[in-house]
């Protein structure tokens, strides 16, 4: 009787919901609403099977679709960065995981590890700033956007990581996805002749534009190279690997994003200093010099840059070189418009700024007219300050900078110290592949950032969290069951 019972209430539930659904739908005109069995789903998957739904996600991410390009799908400004239908999953995750802390805690020794203190340091000084923001709505719904990426793939992802396999399964199902992305896009740019300004837009609705698209394709390009020399992956996985290398390395070609092509020769050149083990002091030391020597040369060396006056050509050579074209190219003249608004917003606000995420709402009266492009907007709806440094630089104040520029220091120091220490081969030629492509991106950030979209979050985080996993088991005495290498296998 009470088991009859419980159908009975069961098929009034799901009745009620659907009827609830379709109304909210026809009368508030937004599909947005379409999604909440969705969200049941996800919250099922989430409280049985969350490893699982974590890793649907990392699928789901490439083919997601910002909700402001669903038509009938707004969240007026508060919709910004929000994708469909990874981030109401994310959102669901980010309140289980809330919940998991209160009642269960969270490991300490990953509470202790230098990379976790930077982190919530800077979710700390995230919410500070969201405090004290110019727009503060917006600056929340930055806040939620980058803890559930953090909580997910990164705390979360910590657990999930400690089994080798999971690290592959990660990479595998971002990289399978990925390459629908790749091979839609590549059948728009045929469609296109291959010319420049159709590879600016191909790969929409799924990526915004070229710049993140080549991004991604850097940041897995190294991680595909490394299972395909590596002696404990299967053959089947290997020749796969092989083959997504080159595919990813002729769409990176054809993305025309030359900030990614460089972040790629970069990468190579912190291989070699790790293949050679040079000491990371040499490294910093030279680094600080560069540096040095860029500030007592910066007038000779800016006058050097405005005698490039050739414009981006088909070849490789010259479209690097194009990067460097402050002079002609009007997207590094917007760009350097873009750096030094940002630069006049920090000494305004030096401290606190003016906001997470308020940039592109902020910047328009910073402009000097001679500044100006013809892709120039004073509307908010021209992108961001085009650099992971330099944004949080005038939206969070000098420790919104410091903090971004500490994670990638103190990531450059574990990577390093992983190579010295880890003995298991396979091991370290993963987190190798794992390092030079969060090299990638930290390059690439320089002159674009794409952290508060879900494309760049999950890897990004997701990498970082495999990197600190594979540290804190190495410091312990691995178990047959994670350690075993055919265990590990594909």
């Amino acid at each position: 009787m009470a088991a009859k019972k419980n159908i009975i209430l069961f098929y009034l539930f799901s009745f009620a919901f659907v009827a609830a659904d379709v109304w909210l739908m026809l009368v508030k005109g937004n599909f947005l609403f379409g999604l909440l069995p969705l969200v049941l789903l996800a919250v099922y998957a989430a409280l049985f099977t969350l490893d699982k739904l974590i890793l649907a996600v990392v699928f789901l991410t490439p083919l997601s679709i910002r909700i402001a390009s669903v038509p009938g799908v707004s969240l007026g400004s508060v919709g910004i960065g929000a994708s469909l239908p990874t981030s109401p999953i994310l959102l669901g995750i980010l309140f289980l995981f809330l919940l998991l802390l209160i009642q269960n805690g969270y490991d300490k020794k990953t509470l202790n590890h230098p990379i976790t203190i930077i982190i919530l340091f800077s979710l700390f000084w995230i919410l500070i700033t969201s405090v004290t923001s110019t727009m503060p709505i917006v600056s929340f719904k930055f806040l939620i956007d980058r803890c559930w990426g953090v909580a997910t793939f990164y705390f979360l992802g910590i657990y999930l990581f400690r089994d080798r396999k999971n690290i592959r399964r990660f990479i595998w199902l971002y990289t399978a996805s990925f390459t629908i992305v790749i091979f839609y896009t590549m059948f728009r740019q045929v469609q296109g002749h291959f010319t420049e300004k159709v590879s600016h837009f191909a790969m929409n609705p799924f990526y915004n534009d070229h710049t993140a698209y080549g991004a991604m394709l850097a940041m897995f390009m190294p991680v595909l190279l490394v299972f395909s020399f590596n002696k404990a992956t299967r053959p089947a996985f290997k020749i796969t690997a092989a083959i997504l290398f080159f595919i990813f390395l002729a769409a990176l070609g054809m993305s025309y994003s030359r900030a990614s092509w460089v972040s790629v020769v970069v990468a190579l050149f912190i291989f070699l200093l790790l293949k050679f083990r040079v000491k990371l002091t040499y490294i910093f030391a030279a680094i600080c010099l560069a540096i040095a020597l860029f500030f007592v040369f910066e007038t000779q060396i800016i006058m050097k840059l405005q005698k490039n006056e050739n414009q981006v050509s088909q070849k490789l050579g010259t479209e690097i070189e194009s990067i460097s074209n402050i002079s002609t190219d009007a997207s590094n003249l917007e760009r350097l418009n873009r750096w030094s608004c940002a630069y006049r917003m920090f000494l305004d606000k030096p401290l606190i700024g003016f906001g997470p995420g308020t940039y592109s709402f902020q910047y328009a009266p910073y402009q000097l007219s001679y500044e100006r492009t013809i892709i120039s907007t004073n509307l908010g709806n021209g992108g961001n300050a085009h650099s992971e440094y330099l944004g949080p630089l005038a939206e969070q104040g000098i420790m919104g900078m410091l903090s971004f520029v500490g994670l990638a220091v103190m990531l450059f120091i574990l990577s390093f110290r992983l190579n010295e220490r880890l003995k298991d081969n396979e091991l370290k030629l993963l987190s190798t592949g794992i390092f030079l492509g969060l090299v990638t991106y930290f390059v690439h950030g320089a002159m674009n950032n794409f952290l508060d979209t879900d494309k760049a979050a999950v890897p990004f985080w997701g990498f970082i969290g495999i990197l600190v996993a594979i540290d804190l088991q190495s410091r312990v005495q691995v178990s047959p069951q994670t350690g075993d290498t055919s265990e590990a296998r594909h």
